[in-house]
């Protein structure tokens, strides 16, 4: 039986650690008291970019060099490349591209950009899974998920600019033939597009963004404030009709990787799927929030710590502005 495995899952950051007392300080100036905030978010500290030396596309370059350390593979053997990315350094050429020649790919390899916001990586992975058991010719796939996401936010703009991070992951896929099904077993989405305009970037529109009268605020991302618990029942939902057709249970589950956005989530996931909160790998207190990726840092965390080994069944979860949710099974 053909099953797709995870072959390597590898993380890159910038070296700039910034911790919650620069922003506490940065917003006192403005006569705001984020600490409260920074406590719901469940933040310490986060990684941000502080050179014109990186960005998007470098950190995604830099988290695939690293997988395919890991996997002891070279570019030339990967058949696609995806990059997921909200905020990529480019829009043409792709960045997908731009990472097949960084790796030295070959010439028949499918390269793609790719963008759901932050739901977008794991979306990417759940496609790219079920395109590899539906094609013979493609047996690896490099899928990237990176944000930039310091450069962007207001930092008059307290909802975003302590709460995100930049960081990149990387993942190698492979097709095995395996008499367990390891690898990707199922997932699904679910969307609701009514309130879109509650989160925008550009915030003008990109067709406007050469008009000679923009501010700071009409370019960078326009973030209105909204209580985004809501969204745990549809994860909740998700999660219980995935365990139904697939014949499992919570007993399980090994791991949850939920979106890193807030502490919350799974905190409220836990809640309500009856679960225990040690299941939920939360590192937002480290990495901070950094969009795409957020559910596959905590997965990498989790293996790197040894709360995930080969064998488990890991459930995936995010997000997407505003919104778009992706739940995923895979055992590990």
């Amino acid at each position: 039986m053909e099953n797709i495995r995870i072959k390597a899952i590898e993380v890159y950051h910038p070296e700039k650690p910034v911790y919650n007392d620069f922003y506490l300080e940065h917003f006192k100036k403005q006569g705001k008291d984020i600490s409260s905030l920074l406590e719901a978010f469940g933040r310490n500290k986060r990684y941000v970019i502080d050179n014109e030396n990186e960005n998007t596309l470098t950190m995604g370059i830099e988290a695939a060099k690293k997988a395919l350390e890991s996997a002891n593979l070279k570019g030339s053997d990967i058949d696609m490349v995806l990059f997921s990315s909200q905020l990529p350094e480019y829009t043409f050429p792709s960045q997908a591209l731009i990472v097949h020649n960084a790796i030295n790919g070959k010439e028949t390899a499918m390269c793609m950009d790719t963008n759901a916001n932050c739901a977008g990586m794991l979306l990417a992975v759940e496609n790219t899974s079920r395109t590899m058991l539906g094609n013979p010719y493609v047996k690896r796939a490099l899928i990237i998920g990176s944000d930039y996401s310091s450069l962007h936010c207001r930092k008059d703009d307290e909802m975003t600019y302590p709460n995100f991070g930049d960081a990149a992951a990387a993942i190698i896929l492979e097709k095995k033939e395996d008499d367990e099904k390891y690898g990707f077993l199922d997932g699904m989405s679910k969307s609701d597009g009514a309130t879109w305009d509650l989160v925008k970037y550009p915030a003008c529109g990109m067709s406007k963004i050469y008009e000679s009268d923009l501010n700071v605020r009409d370019i960078k991302i326009d973030w209105t404030p909204f209580d985004g618990s809501f969204v745990i029942d549809h994860a909740v939902e998700t999660i219980k009709t995935l365990l139904d057709r697939n014949k499992l249970n919570n007993e399980g589950i090994k791991a949850y990787c939920f979106s890193q956005y807030a502490k919350v989530f799974g905190e409220l996931g836990a809640e309500k799927l009856g679960e225990d909160i040690d299941k939920f790998i939360y590192i937002g207190d480290e990495y901070g929030y950094t969009g795409t990726s957020s559910p596959f840092i905590s997965m990498y965390e989790g293996i790197k710590t040894g709360r995930i080994k080969r064998g488990d069944i890991v459930c995936l979860w995010s997000v997407g502005i505003h919104w778009t949710i992706c739940t995923m099974l895979l055992r590990y």
